[in-house]
């Protein structure tokens, strides 16, 4: 397709380069859920008593993991040309919802394994973290005082940038026309 993402890192320049584009990828959203979690949990802590309860931990980390998601997929810094944000969004549910990304990761897995195509595995991904993400949240996972409403909006939004950006994978897809996976030898 002509992005940065691993799967074109994969198959242009091997599996080492793939790996490690998408591990940088799902740091940069480890990081971004993290730092999120950690300022709106200050704030909230800090000044308690004079701020709307949006300002607590779950929520600043979707917040800041959405952000992180629209930054990757259209970057200042590439004219706007960016990834599709599979690999970032695992790093991003990795903090928000770990439960949801280990069964996502396993479903993801096994997909790959049987379809041979990434695209597929991401968007099957996709389904099984966000219907998880809104379980948990639905389940208590957040404790108390966090709406589950918004942790779900949020998550289905995330779940949305990503079929939107796999919309061309999507139409190949339907088509039966997507490309399996093919690794160059290192």
């Amino acid at each position: 397709s002509g992005n940065a993402g691993a799967t074109n890192v994969l198959r242009v320049a091997g599996k080492k380069a793939g790996i490690l584009t998408f591990a940088a990828d799902a740091f940069k959203g480890a990081m971004s859920s993290t730092l999120g979690f950690l300022i709106f949990k200050y704030v909230l802590y800090n000044f308690g008593g004079t701020v709307h309860p949006v300002f607590c931990g779950p929520y600043g980390a979707f917040i800041c993991g959405i952000l992180c998601m629209i930054g990757h997929c259209w970057p200042i810094f590439f004219q706007f040309r960016g990834g599709k944000a599979a690999a970032t969004s695992v790093g991003i549910f990795a903090v928000c919802c770990w439960p949801a990304i280990v069964a996502g990761l396993v479903g993801f897995a096994v997909t790959v394994a049987v379809k041979r195509m990434v695209s597929l595995g991401s968007l099957v991904a996709t389904v099984i973290v966000v219907a998880g993400t809104g379980i948990a949240a639905f389940t208590g996972f957040y404790g108390s005082g966090v709406n589950p409403w918004v942790i779900t909006v949020i998550s289905v939004l995330q779940g949305l940038l990503v079929f939107l950006r796999h919309k061309d994978n999507i139409e190949r897809l339907a088509n039966g026309k997507e490309k399996q996976i093919d690794v160059k030898k290192d």
